[in-house]
């Protein structure tokens, strides 16, 4: 059985000597990935470190351990219509399932792939998949329950699961306590996804570990950035913080939850 103490950088860094890991996702992805980099970066001197952030791809060098952490922007993993200028709405999205060629040829020579899936998740009961062109948008797309669309992405063998997209949203604000029920499971958290996940892995011949960290995340309500975030680049005001709607309930203070995610991440690699 593997154990997992705290998080250790110097036996990470070891572990990551002359390797590429990248994390690929969407925000919640590059929040994992944002944690793993602060949480090794404090014991690398000013001069042996570097950092480039681009809005596709981001690249962190520890330069005496000839390795780099890097993170690349795909939220759905294969192409759609809103990977770089985001469509708020679910119902405006089309996703390309059969093309993932564009986005793996940035990942090629990689040591170790993290991939995330959590877009999927809050996708809402059914998504817009299109085979060839996004020309042909509007007539070439075929609406799919969103577990079969997810069963068709080549690329659904992830390395850690998503978190849970709630029906009626994630409540997390004013709240500061974990959620002390046993056996808990999120109102939202979606057993048919998990199950294609689990499918897929079956019977993938490249070998591929799920790091599961669902339902430890479900206990945190009190975790999420909530009202202590940005919009447009700036901070909320004090009369913004004050409306509930504001909160963020999904993405993750740091430090916070996703250092737990990358200290199980370690005790695996």
């Amino acid at each position: 059985m593997t154990t997992c103490g705290r998080f250790n950088p110097e036996l990470a860094l070891n572990k990551l000597q002359g390797k590429r890991l990248l994390f690929v996702g969407d925000s919640l992805q590059r929040n994992q990935w944002e944690s793993f980099v602060c949480l090794v970066q404090g014991i690398i001197p000013e001069k042996k470190k570097s950092m480039k952030r681009g809005r596709v791809h981001s690249v962190f060098k520890a330069k005496e351990y000839n390795a780099t952490i890097e993170f690349y922007w795909a939220p759905f993993l294969v192409e759609s219509n809103t990977d770089i200028r985001i469509i708020g709405d679910p119902k405006k999205r089309i996703i390309k399932v059969d093309e993932i060629s564009e986005r793996a040829k940035n990942w090629t020579g990689v040591d170790i792939l993290v991939f995330n899936t959590y877009v999927w998740w809050m996708s809402g009961l059914r998504v817009k998949a299109l085979w060839g062109s996004f020309s042909n948008g509007q007539e070439g797309y075929e609406e799919l329950d969103t577990p079969v669309a997810y069963n068709l992405d080549k690329m659904s063998h992830v390395f850690r699961s998503a978190d849970w997209g709630h029906k009626d949203g994630v409540k997390c604000f004013n709240e500061t306590k974990p959620v002390r029920k046993k056996n808990h499971w999120g109102s939202g958290s979606n057993k048919g996804m998990m199950s294609v996940v689990a499918k897929v892995i079956k019977k993938m011949k490249v070998p591929v570990n799920v790091i599961n960290i669902t339902q430890i995340s479900e206990y945190r309500i009190d975790a999420h950035s909530s009202v202590y975030t940005e919009t447009g680049g700036k901070m909320l005001t004090k009369e913004e913080r004050a409306n509930p709607l504001n909160a963020d309930c999904i993405h993750w203070c740091l430090p916070g939850l996703p250092d737990t995610w990358n200290q199980i991440f370690l005790a695996m690699l």
